[in-house]
């Protein structure tokens, strides 16, 4: 693994929160890292990451949803239904805008259009893509484009609409937890990845360790999230993950895939913001809440910024993998199914 790129992506992270903390911009772990590593990549300066570490910073997020299922909290998930059955609707809204919209209007060969317009994980709309003869590098930066928006944008609207606290710490410090605790939370996190990936689950490093941390949790044996300082180090190697997907980036993606990803964006705004206001208006659940459930990125951010606002993340969490699961599991069926209709 070449090392110059990852200590650029560290250094471009690591000023990216400097910055954000001296100008007292929000979620400075989250969008610091995001911002300043997007930059470095745009100026053509080689950032790389470490993907074990990576996947043991979204241990860290699913361990901490985890702890948050106690039985209370499990007694809500009857009451989501309503909710929920609105997922499958929503992700086909998507599906039948975006396909038009990247084929006809982008230029997309069909496998590349299908699988930019699901919304799903970045890794498992790439692989999928790429099976079908899709164009890799243009799936890449066109749902890294997807995450970042929905990552830099949902903050401020969090803050401009209900007055969500950004500044908030995320846990308790490290110091208030016992030492016998933070053991059990790494054999939690450790094991959880461990066994997920074995059984081929989805998402595993955030699914595996939140189902054992629920189960834990429900057994009494853990009574603390994840610390402060681990969760704000997760924050830092998600936002260095998401802007260094630029890395390498030429002026012809900026003007074809970069657009188009953007454009995407706002079909997306769209679609949520009519979706969350009939939600909203009907009764169904909170606004906030809503929001975060079907914003369309990656699990792993939208769990970060549900955690900072303390937002209710038994019905966002459920709602996420709901699309995860509907999306991985339905998209490449449905991909062979239209494709031979074309055919």
């Amino acid at each position: 693994m070449p090392v110059v790129p990852v200590l650029n992506a560290l250094a471009s992270g690591l000023f990216g929160v400097a910055a954000f903390h001296l100008l007292a911009l929000p979620l400075p772990w989250l969008l610091g890292p995001v911002t300043s590593c997007l930059i470095a990549a745009l100026l053509g300066v080689p950032l790389g990451g470490i993907k074990p570490v990576n996947a043991a910073m979204r241990t860290i997020l699913g361990v901490a949803v985890g702890a948050t299922l106690t039985p209370a909290v499990l007694a809500t998930f009857p009451s989501m239904w309503p909710t929920l059955i609105l997922m499958p609707v929503f992700i086909l809204a998507i599906g039948v805008a975006g396909v038009p919209y990247f084929r006809r209007l982008c230029g997309y060969d069909f496998p590349t259009a299908y699988y930019a317009a699901m919304p799903g994980g970045l890794q498992d709309m790439v692989v999928f893509g790429e099976e079908a003869g899709g164009n890799v590098r243009a799936l890449s930066l066109i749902h890294a484009t997807r995450v970042l928006v929905i990552v830099v944008a949902l903050p401020f609207l969090l803050k401009g609409i209900w007055d969500a606290d950004l500044d908030r710490p995320p846990g308790v410090p490290l110091t208030a937890i016992s030492p016998s605790e933070l053991a059990l939370m790494v054999l939690v996190a450790g094991f959880g990845w461990w066994a997920a990936r074995k059984v081929g689950l989805f998402g595993a490093t955030i699914l595996g360790p939140m189902i054992l941390a629920a189960a834990v949790t429900l057994a009494g044996f853990l009574e603390q999230r994840p610390p402060t300082e681990a969760i704000w180090a997760a924050q830092f190697f998600i936002g260095m993950t998401i802007g260094s997907n630029y890395n390498g980036i030429t002026v012809n993606e900026i003007r074809k895939d970069i657009l188009a990803g953007l454009g995407f964006c706002g079909v997306l705004i769209i679609l949520t913001v009519a979706f969350v206001e009939a939600i909203y208006s009907f009764g169904l659940a909170p606004g906030m809440s809503a929001l975060l459930a079907y914003s369309p990125g990656g699990q792993a951010e939208l769990t970060v910024l549900a955690l900072v606002v303390g937002a209710d993340m038994s019905f966002i969490v459920a709602h996420h993998i709901l699309r995860l699961v509907i999306v991985i599991t339905g998209a490449p069926l449905a991909a062979r199914l239209l494709d031979r209709g074309r055919g």
